[in-house]
């Protein structure tokens, strides 16, 4: 074996080293750590419905009903009610024949591009695609293509080059790191151009932007008739914006039954706990009537993003509620991190290989349950940090 002694110390040296923090409390935008407590600013629970009485009695329900583990795989017996109930759900609110259950949106990913992708056929992803769908690429056997982020010039120079084979394009629909939106209009423009299947994972978009949160194609306008035909595969996670745990396919029946036949990630796992999906059901309807909470989200973005400008702290002005400060150096985030903690605030250093060199950064992520005085309060220790005379770059 290498000596792996020596690859951990170098990443100590090189500012990559990761630590993992023991957090001592439920999720929310208060935490405590080692005993002390601090404003958290790294969580993908954007409407705060992670500990939501509701969901925490929904969950409960769900526990003296059916235990607390569903005992085997889907396709076994761990495919119970509330999984069909809430599969059933979800279709009908993103407008889709079918939603199909897995356990975690890298799972989903792996799961649909290894399904549906063979040897001699091509994918096409936008370089900054989440690491899931990059590695569903590269563990199928077809060509993998990347192009430019956010180029549909670049991603109809690749298609043009292979036009003649069965392919699909693959994108983030908000982008995890940047939390910048994906040309959605322009990329189906070019699949359908190039008779490409559109595949779009919108997991830090459901729940947070479009009607009702119904997600980025929301926002973007397509309507119900256009999205399952331009965009056939759509692929959504329950850990960000649901506060639960899981993730789902949506599409045509044609596809969910292609997935529940040959998704290996789907077939040869234990199925999600069943008090698992009576709590997400609980969330869905919460998502759908309670727009108090991406109004709030909103609200916070905004606030969040004046105070940057007037601090002359550089952001791209995106929508969603992932807000990075770039720093450039691995090591200026890191140290950067730690000076918030000392002063009360947790946001993590996001460092290569998770983003380009020379890109790290803070990533603030903003929830519904953020108040005014916690932005404030960020707002306040960045401007005594002077974080607006470092080399902090616009990504």
């Amino acid at each position: 074996m290498r000596n792996l002694s020596n690859d951990l110390q170098l990443r100590r040296e090189q500012s990559m080293y990761r630590q993992r923090l023991i957090n001592e409390s439920p999720a929310g935008v208060e935490v405590t750590v080692d005993g002390k407590n601090f404003i958290s600013f790294c969580s993908n629970d954007y409407l705060g419905l992670a500990n939501d009485q509701a969901l925490r009695d929904a969950c409960k329900a769900g526990i003296d009903q059916y235990g607390v583990g569903s005992g085997a795989s889907q396709l076994i017996s761990g495919y119970q009610t509330p999984h069909h109930d809430l599969e059933c759900a979800l279709a009908d609110f993103l407008r889709r024949p079918r939603a199909l259950l897995f356990s975690t949106g890298y799972m989903a990913n792996l799961g649909v591009v290894s399904a549906l992708m063979k040897k001699g056929d091509h994918v096409f992803e936008d370089r900054l695609n989440h690491a899931s769908l990059i590695d569903g690429a590269r563990l199928c056997d077809a060509d993998l293509h990347r192009y430019s982020h956010n180029s549909s010039e670049s991603l109809l120079t690749l298609q043009n080059n292979f036009s003649a084979n069965e392919s699909l394009t693959i994108s983030d629909a908000v982008f995890s790191m940047d939390g910048d939106l994906a040309d959605i209009p322009g990329l189906v423009k070019c699949s359908s151009t190039n008779n490409s299947t559109l595949m779009i994972d919108d997991a830090h978009g459901i729940g947070v932007l479009g009607k009702q949160g119904r997600g980025t194609l929301s926002h973007f306008n397509i309507d119900d008739v256009q999205a399952n035909k331009q965009v056939p595969i759509l692929v959504g996670t329950f850990g960000k914006a649901f506060g639960t745990f899981g993730a789902f396919v949506a599409g045509s029946e044609e596809l969910i039954e292609t997935l529940v036949q040959s998704a290996r990630s789907l077939i040869y796992t234990t199925a999600p706990p069943a008090a698992i999906a009576v709590a997400t059901l609980e969330s869905l309807n919460l998502i759908r009537s309670q727009n108090w909470r991406r109004e709030q989200l909103h609200a916070r973005i905004v606030q969040l993003q004046s105070g940057l400008s007037q601090l002359g702290i550089k952001h791209n002005g995106n929508i969603s509620a992932i807000q990075p400060v770039i720093t450039g150096s691995a090591a200026a985030a890191t140290r950067l991190s730690e000076q918030l903690r000392q002063r009360g605030i947790i946001i993590s250093a996001i460092r290569p290989p998770t983003v380009p060199e020379n890109t790290s950064r803070l990533r603030i992520t903003l929830s519904a349950l953020h108040t005014e005085q916690h932005i404030e309060q960020l707002l306040s220790a960045l401007d005594e940090l002077d974080v607006a005379s470092g080399q902090v770059v616009e990504v």
